[in-house]
Protein backbone atom coordinates (compact mmCIF):
# COMPACT_ATOMS: atom_id res chain seq x y z
CA UNK A 1 0.00 0.00 0.00
CA UNK A 2 1.37 3.22 -1.14
CA UNK A 3 0.91 6.50 1.50
CA UNK A 4 -0.16 9.64 -0.14
CA UNK A 5 -1.96 8.23 -3.23
CA UNK A 6 -5.43 7.45 -1.49
CA UNK A 7 -7.18 11.06 -2.50
CA UNK A 8 -7.43 11.92 -6.03
CA UNK A 9 -5.77 15.84 -6.15
CA UNK A 10 -8.31 18.04 -6.73
CA UNK A 11 -8.06 19.75 -9.83
CA UNK A 12 -10.91 22.21 -8.96
CA UNK A 13 -10.23 25.34 -7.44
CA UNK A 14 -12.37 26.24 -3.79
CA UNK A 15 -15.08 28.65 -4.06
CA UNK A 16 -13.98 32.11 -3.12
CA UNK A 17 -14.46 32.54 1.20
CA UNK A 18 -17.38 35.23 -0.09
CA UNK A 19 -18.86 33.12 -1.95
CA UNK A 20 -18.63 30.29 1.07
CA UNK A 21 -20.05 32.88 3.73
CA UNK A 22 -22.85 33.85 1.80
CA UNK A 23 -23.90 30.04 1.21
CA UNK A 24 -22.94 29.57 5.20
CA UNK A 25 -25.28 32.76 6.16
CA UNK A 26 -28.20 31.98 3.85
CA UNK A 27 -28.58 28.30 4.95
CA UNK A 28 -29.19 29.26 8.48
CA UNK A 29 -33.09 29.54 9.31
CA UNK A 30 -32.66 33.15 11.62
CA UNK A 31 -31.62 34.49 7.82
CA UNK A 32 -34.50 33.68 6.13
CA UNK A 33 -36.83 34.93 8.85
CA UNK A 34 -34.85 38.15 9.28
CA UNK A 35 -35.44 38.43 5.75
CA UNK A 36 -39.21 37.38 5.94
CA UNK A 37 -39.30 39.77 9.04
CA UNK A 38 -37.96 42.75 6.81
CA UNK A 39 -40.18 42.37 3.51
CA UNK A 40 -43.35 42.26 5.72
CA UNK A 41 -41.74 45.33 7.39
CA UNK A 42 -41.24 47.24 4.26
CA UNK A 43 -44.81 46.28 3.15
CA UNK A 44 -46.53 47.41 6.09
CA UNK A 45 -44.69 50.66 5.66
CA UNK A 46 -45.40 51.78 2.75
CA UNK A 47 -48.87 50.14 2.86
CA UNK A 48 -49.63 52.49 6.31
CA UNK A 49 -48.09 55.44 4.36
CA UNK A 50 -50.33 54.87 1.19
CA UNK A 51 -53.25 54.07 3.53
CA UNK A 52 -52.56 57.71 5.35
CA UNK A 53 -52.58 59.08 2.22
CA UNK A 54 -55.67 57.87 0.86
CA UNK A 55 -57.60 58.82 4.38
CA UNK A 56 -55.93 62.26 4.27
CA UNK A 57 -57.07 62.91 0.78
CA UNK A 58 -60.16 61.62 1.87
CA UNK A 59 -60.47 64.47 4.60
CA UNK A 60 -59.63 66.99 2.10
CA UNK A 61 -62.41 65.79 -0.34
CA UNK A 62 -65.25 65.27 2.17
CA UNK A 63 -65.28 68.45 3.95
CA UNK A 64 -68.34 68.89 6.11
CA UNK A 65 -69.05 72.32 4.69
CA UNK A 66 -68.83 71.04 0.89
CA UNK A 67 -72.09 68.96 -0.26
CA UNK A 68 -70.18 66.12 -1.02
CA UNK A 69 -71.93 62.78 -2.84
CA UNK A 70 -70.42 59.19 -2.45
CA UNK A 71 -67.53 59.54 -5.06
CA UNK A 72 -65.26 60.56 -2.75
CA UNK A 73 -65.70 57.50 -0.49
CA UNK A 74 -66.13 55.45 -3.04
CA UNK A 75 -62.59 56.09 -4.55
CA UNK A 76 -60.93 56.09 -0.98
CA UNK A 77 -62.97 52.51 -0.45
CA UNK A 78 -61.60 51.33 -4.03
CA UNK A 79 -58.07 52.69 -3.68
CA UNK A 80 -58.08 50.99 0.55
CA UNK A 81 -58.88 47.71 -0.90
CA UNK A 82 -56.68 47.74 -3.67
CA UNK A 83 -54.03 48.55 -1.11
CA UNK A 84 -55.48 45.56 1.38
CA UNK A 85 -55.65 43.40 -1.46
CA UNK A 86 -52.44 43.35 -2.41
CA UNK A 87 -51.22 43.21 0.81
CA UNK A 88 -53.11 40.20 1.24
CA UNK A 89 -51.57 38.79 -1.74
CA UNK A 90 -48.18 39.34 -1.04
CA UNK A 91 -48.59 37.40 2.31
CA UNK A 92 -49.90 34.40 0.69
CA UNK A 93 -47.51 34.62 -1.57
CA UNK A 94 -44.72 34.15 0.77
CA UNK A 95 -46.92 30.99 1.99
CA UNK A 96 -47.67 29.52 -1.38
CA UNK A 97 -44.06 29.88 -2.39
CA UNK A 98 -42.15 27.10 0.19
CA UNK A 99 -45.39 25.18 0.14
CA UNK A 100 -45.41 25.02 -4.23
CA UNK A 101 -41.49 24.48 -3.77
CA UNK A 102 -42.29 21.39 -1.47
CA UNK A 103 -44.68 19.81 -3.98
CA UNK A 104 -42.79 20.64 -7.39
CA UNK A 105 -39.73 18.86 -5.33
CA UNK A 106 -42.16 15.54 -4.44
CA UNK A 107 -43.69 15.26 -7.94
CA UNK A 108 -39.61 15.14 -10.17
CA UNK A 109 -38.47 13.04 -6.85
CA UNK A 110 -41.81 10.70 -7.19
CA UNK A 111 -41.04 10.74 -11.03
CA UNK A 112 -37.39 9.81 -11.10
CA UNK A 113 -38.04 6.95 -8.73
CA UNK A 114 -40.59 5.83 -10.84
CA UNK A 115 -37.99 5.26 -13.54
CA UNK A 116 -38.12 8.37 -15.89
CA UNK A 117 -35.45 8.85 -18.12
CA UNK A 118 -33.44 12.48 -17.02
CA UNK A 119 -34.49 13.65 -20.49
CA UNK A 120 -38.17 13.34 -20.11
CA UNK A 121 -38.08 14.25 -16.36
CA UNK A 122 -36.98 17.64 -17.20
CA UNK A 123 -39.28 17.87 -20.03
CA UNK A 124 -41.99 16.81 -17.51
CA UNK A 125 -40.56 19.17 -14.85
CA UNK A 126 -40.96 22.33 -16.97
CA UNK A 127 -44.44 21.42 -17.50
CA UNK A 128 -45.03 20.57 -14.54
CA UNK A 129 -43.56 23.88 -13.07
CA UNK A 130 -46.27 25.73 -15.78
CA UNK A 131 -49.13 24.23 -14.42
CA UNK A 132 -48.12 24.74 -10.64
CA UNK A 133 -47.14 28.27 -11.49
CA UNK A 134 -50.25 29.00 -13.34
CA UNK A 135 -52.32 27.57 -10.39
CA UNK A 136 -50.43 29.56 -7.73
CA UNK A 137 -51.16 32.93 -9.69
CA UNK A 138 -54.92 31.79 -10.69
CA UNK A 139 -55.66 31.25 -6.75
CA UNK A 140 -53.55 34.11 -5.70
CA UNK A 141 -55.40 37.08 -7.63
CA UNK A 142 -58.67 35.70 -6.73
CA UNK A 143 -58.11 35.93 -3.47
CA UNK A 144 -56.69 39.09 -3.94
CA UNK A 145 -59.46 40.22 -5.43
CA UNK A 146 -62.02 38.98 -3.01
CA UNK A 147 -60.00 40.44 -0.18
CA UNK A 148 -59.43 44.24 -2.04
CA UNK A 149 -63.82 43.76 -2.68
CA UNK A 150 -64.29 42.68 0.69
CA UNK A 151 -62.38 45.65 1.92
CA UNK A 152 -63.89 48.03 -0.51
CA UNK A 153 -67.10 47.72 0.40
CA UNK A 154 -66.29 47.95 4.42
CA UNK A 155 -64.30 50.94 3.82
CA UNK A 156 -67.30 52.61 1.65
CA UNK A 157 -69.44 52.11 4.29
CA UNK A 158 -67.26 53.55 6.98
CA UNK A 159 -65.99 56.36 5.39
CA UNK A 160 -69.94 57.09 4.42
CA UNK A 161 -70.84 56.66 8.03
CA UNK A 162 -68.11 58.67 9.62
CA UNK A 163 -68.44 61.31 7.05
CA UNK A 164 -72.20 61.68 7.82
CA UNK A 165 -71.64 61.44 11.78
CA UNK A 166 -69.77 64.48 11.62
Amino acid sequence: MEHGHDAPPSTSTPPPSSYTLFLTIMSKRRTWVLLFVLVYAVLLASSWNSLKSILSWYKHQARPSSPSSGWPALYASVLLGAVFGLLSMAAALAVAVPATLVTWITIVVLLAFFGKPKRTLVLEGRKITREIASFVFKILLKEGNLVAAVCAVLGYFALVRRNSGE
